[in-house]
């Protein structure tokens, strides 16, 4: 039963990751009516390190587009002979500017993680977080309409405009229903970034932010895991991995023809649910 229920939170982390609609307020609806018979410090390790899975679907999916070595396909070497040959310059760039948009996130994050999970994980943070951002969507997208993207690449975007991404990534880590994509998304449109490019660059953050918020975990954790723990764990993962793929696969063709406003009202209504459900429920 358990392994069953792994799979169906496997799936809810596949999809909500990477749609911007909040990975945290679908989790706590969902832990709300199917819980894992697992101890408090192995699920909020769970919540986090399931994560692991959705990463590697980025991984596996764009590596050719961010991996900065090879000789193959690599059009701006670092240098042309040694090993500045094997390093691809537009790539390193990009990690730069990637780095550069997680360091307020991490910051933050590593000094008040505990302070800001024991402040705003509630439903109404989470509730609100939801609304706010879905009415974000809504309104940016109206704004932007029939306007030609300033960025539509992500070589052409700055470090000041990766830093500000950076920034609405800041406003995920501490107020949980923002959504991580949706946070840094918003925060890309607002500086016309293209919205295939806003989704590249936020699946690209996802990588260091999400392997150091789990690194984080399992050394809370102490790494003392029980075997059947373990089990749900790699159950968790590995459906998150092939969910994320075919998630990460429709976005990309999503965006292309459609905008963002579904998941704005999507949100809207979503955070209207869980006030109202859990305003009953207490």
């Amino acid at each position: 039963m358990e392994i069953l229920k792994a799979i169906l939170f496997g799936i809810v982390e596949g999809i909500t990751e990477w749609l911007p609609i909040s990975s945290t307020g679908h989790m706590i609806l969902l832990d709300e009516f199917v819980q894992l018979d697992v101890s408090e410090s192995f699920y909020s390790l769970f919540q986090v390190v399931i994560q692991l899975g959705a990463i590697l679907a980025v991984v596996l999916l764009f590596w050719n587009d961010f991996f900065p070595f090879g000789k193959k396909s690599n059009p701006e070497p670092l240098g042309s002979d040694g090993l500045a040959a094997w390093i691809k310059k537009d790539k390193l760039d990009l990690w730069g500017k990637i780095l550069v948009a997680c360091v307020p996130a991490a910051v933050i994050g590593l000094l008040f993680d505990e302070t800001f999970e024991a402040l705003f994980y509630n439903y109404q943070t989470v509730s609100l977080a939801l609304i706010i951002f879905g009415i974000a969507f809504l309104v940016i997208e109206n704004h932007n309409k029939g306007k030609e993207p300033k960025i539509r690449d992500l070589k052409e975007l700055t470090y000041s405009s990766a830093l500000l991404i950076g920034v609405f990534q800041l406003i995920a880590a501490i107020f949980p229903g923002t959504s991580r994509s949706g946070a840094t998304i918003v925060g890309a449109l607002l500086l016309g970034v293209s919205r295939v490019a806003a989704a590249e660059f936020t699946f690209y953050l996802a990588i260091p932010v999400m392997f150091g918020a789990s690194l984080l975990k399992a050394v809370k954790f102490g790494l003392n895991f029980q075997p059947e723990e373990l089990v749900i764990l790699g159950v968790g993962m590995a459906v998150a991995f092939v969910v994320s793929i075919l998630v990460i696969k429709f976005l990309m063709g999503y965006i292309k023809k459609h905008d963002f406003k579904v998941f704005g009202w999507y949100r809207i209504v979503l955070g209207i649910l869980v006030l109202a459900y859990f305003g009953i429920a207490s």
